[in-house]
């Protein structure tokens, strides 16, 4: 999976089978032992990505604090995750918005999140967030984390900076003052 989600990055989504299989040193047809076609690997890839960033995401989230601060955790990690594995963050970008995942494998990605979405709506009835779609705070989040870990990736130096300060413009924006 890790060859696959180096190659995907590097390559985008038509990158051919053969060049996974190279960069997993395996031949061809053994990959197709494990995948029977390219949509079986993008949609298993995409699901062990979603775990993976559900896991470092949700560890050590307290449920027990302000919905500021368990956003803030959220967008940390997040950042934290995305700049730690940059090949699967741009797969992830790219699966997200594929037609090659099935409404099986996107329901499965999203179903570690669901406490987020919990959150996010007990937060919208408490009059903390803005009353918007959950689709429009869930892309509001990520375009604001994507854009930090882009600014992250060009400046290092400056990432706790850079991560403080995305999370207060996109804090800014969902919230209702």
């Amino acid at each position: 999976m890790a060859a696959a989600a180096l190659t995907f990055a590097e390559r985008g989504l038509a990158a051919p089978t053969a060049a996974i299989s190279k960069a997993a040193e395996i031949s061809e047809g053994s990959l197709f032992t494990y995948f029977a076609t390219k949509d079986e690997l993008l949609n298993a890839l995409y699901r062990e990505i979603k775990l993976n960033l559900a896991e470092a995401m949700m560890s050590e989230f307290s449920r027990h604090t302000d919905v500021r601060s368990k956003l803030e955790h959220i967008w940390n990690s997040f950042v934290n995750w995305g700049m730690e594995n940059p090949a699967q963050r741009r797969v992830l970008a790219q699966l997200q918005v594929s037609d090659k995942l099935t409404r099986e494998t996107r329901a499965v990605g999203s179903a570690p999140f669901a406490e987020v979405q919990v959150m996010l709506r007990g937060a919208i009835e408490q009059g903390v967030v803005r009353d918007l779609p959950h689709e429009v705070l869930t892309a509001t989040i990520d375009a604001m984390a994507s854009a930090t870990m882009e600014l992250i990736a060009t400046h290092p130096n400056e990432a706790d900076r850079y991560r403080s300060l995305g999370f207060e413009v996109m804090w800014n924006g969902i919230r209702i003052e």
